[in-house]
């Protein structure tokens, strides 16, 4: 069921587990919550000037332009999701030096409390495969100054490309320090994200090993427009966070803590019907506040599938795996192999089908939200599948796969596995996020007969930033789960190279002509503001190759 909240961005979907009362969460209690904070944050020399309290951020590169965000905090009172504050006109000025002195794009934008004051200028005429600076300007007020960057041009040849790869930031579970770690590096072409860039729990219940770091705001689980718009603004206040949407640009792509845990295209896990209002209602308002606060361009039908190119060396074809799929069969009953059943959508899977066939790049990059792998627990003891379960949202007396990913779909892999094979549509390399671990995997046609079935891809899944893994679920000390659960993991499937059940952190991706590698950064101590970061493994899939394999260097 769709419904639309704007004339280009339409609505999605999510699921039902037992319903739980709930408290809805008004947009007063979070106003309460927020305005002393945000007021204090203020310049001191004049309390009610605007401030970019948030930060700016640039995303979706193009050969030629850029999409420009910030949001203007106009006065004390207009809080995100007040509603309240008036209309403010913001300036955009792009440059090709931080000191401003050659000057190549500017103009305004207004500011309204109709979209929470924030602003998007969407830039074109820039030049391709080139670094930009750019500050936004309002009332006297200057913004950061941050750096973008633009694509190559569609049929430039590419030496090389590199992405930050993150997933899985859970406020109240830790700090953000790969995205301080990222920042710091100063050599990415962009950075993605693959979902779940906010959490929609109330406070202390999701995933922080018992502790919360730092509370959400507003405490309460996020239903309505005014939550949503207030939890991105808390997000966006991390400096670590703005630090890197100060870098480089984002491409970012929605799972499903953008909306409600286990989302489908009809409610999720976590969304209690009528006690929650409804679910077209509360996933637009979480599609709305998305679109506002993040520096994406609406795509097809208002999601997040669409496609980029960088050159002839790769393009990146970017999936809504939320707003489009079937009722996860868990929940919902029926089997996993039902072809009525979908994970992308008809409409979607044409479209990834007919991009990758026609795709003339040497890669074709695939933003995942979901593992495409399939995954076998295997023999794993009680001890430890109880928890796994819990982890993947499985009934925690045991069962092999995880349903909210790819294996719950499994018509939708095989047709797309199968089109891979037909057309030899060669280096495809899935990255994906969700499911807190990480991974290096073959995507094999039949998991059942591999090696002797081909892959028909690759498939690099980093870890969660923060969100609790199996080690904090288990509460041990980090490593122990991982040397017990990864070997019997790999046995009960032998496509996978590698998986870290254990470690936050972040990845990576390197890709020239002849490899697309990934190299895998764990954090320090997630609780810790001023973690370390260190290179944990790499792995590289080989042009023409279809599979993965170590390397023992990071690019």
């Amino acid at each position: 069921m769709t419904s639309r909240y704007s004339s280009s961005d339409p609505s999605g979907a999510l699921n039902s587990r037992a319903p739980r009362r709930r408290t809805v969460v008004k947009a007063a209690a979070a106003t309460a919550v927020l305005a002393a904070p945000l007021a204090a944050a203020l310049p001191a020399r004049a309390a009610e000037a605007p401030a970019f309290l948030h930060g700016v951020a640039s995303g979706d590169p193009l050969p030629d332009g850029i999409l420009l965000w910030t949001r203007v905090t106009p006065t004390s009172a207009a809080i995100p999701g007040s509603g309240a504050g008036p209309d403010t006109e913001v300036g955009w000025t792009v440059a090709k030096d931080k000191a401003f002195t050659t000057i190549v794009a500017k103009g305004s934008l207004t500011a309204t409390a109709a979209s929470d004051h924030t602003v998007k200028a969407d830039i074109r005429g820039l030049e391709p495969a080139t670094d930009y600076w750019f500050r936004f300007s309002a009332g006297g007020t200057d913004s950061p100054v941050a750096r973008t960057r633009t694509t190559p041009a569609a049929d430039a040849p590419v030496a090389g490309l590199r992405f930050g790869v993150v997933s899985c930031a859970n406020w109240e579970a830790g700090y953000f320090s790969a995205y301080r770690h990222l920042a710091a590096r100063g050599d990415l072409d962009a950075w993605l994200h693959l979902g779940d860039y906010i959490y929609e729990y109330k406070s202390g219940e999701y995933g922080t090993r018992g502790t919360v770091v730092r509370p959400h705001a507003p405490a309460g689980e996020i239903l309505t427009l005014a939550d949503y718009r207030t939890r991105h603004g808390r997000y966006k206040t991390d400096p670590d966070l703005q630090a890197l949407h100060h870098r480089a640009p984002v491409v970012a792509i929605w799972d499903d803590h953008e909306f409600a845990d286990n989302a489908w295209s009809g409610g999720a896990v976590n969304h209690t019907e009528g006690a929650e209002g409804t679910w077209t209602a509360r996933q637009a308002a979480a599609k709305q506040a998305y679109f506002e606060w993040m520096p994406v361009r609406p795509a097809i039908e208002g999601t997040t599938y669409r496609r980029l190119r960088f050159g002839k060396l790769a393009d990146l074809s970017l999936l809504d795996l939320r707003s489009f799929r079937s009722q996860q069969a868990s929940t919902a009953g029926g089997s996993v192999d039902d072809p009525d059943r979908t994970i992308t959508g008809r409409a979607q899977l044409d479209w990834l089908k007919s991009g990758l066939k026609a795709s003339d790049t040497t890669w074709r990059l695939v933003g995942n939200s979901v593992m495409i792998s399939p995954f076998a627990v295997g023999s794993l003891s009680a001890d430890l599948l109880k928890p796994l379960a819990k982890l993947l949202g499985l009934p925690q007396e045991g069962i092999a796969l995880n349903t909210d990913q790819w294996d719950g779909y499994t018509d939708d892999r095989r047709e797309l596995l199968a089109h891979l094979r037909s057309q030899a549509i060669r280096n495809t390399v899935f990255l994906t996020g969700d499911i807190h671990m990480a991974w290096a995997n073959d995507v094999p046609v039949d998991a059942g007969t591999y090696p002797l079935s081909p892959s028909a891809a690759t498939e690099f899944v980093v870890t969660s930033m923060t969100s609790d893994n199996l080690d904090d679920i288990v509460k041990v000390p980090e490593g122990v789960v991982s040397a017990l659960a990864s070997p019997v993991i790999r046995a009960a499937n032998r496509h996978v190279h590698w998986v870290d059940t254990d470690r936050h952190g972040y990845g990576v991706l390197d890709v020239t002509a002849t490899r697309a590698q990934m190299d895998y950064y764990v954090i320090s101590d997630r609780a810790n503001p001023n973690a370390t970061s260190s290179w944990s493994r790499s792995y590289r899939t080989l042009t023409g190759s279809q599979t993965v394999e170590r390397t023992y260097d990071p690019v």
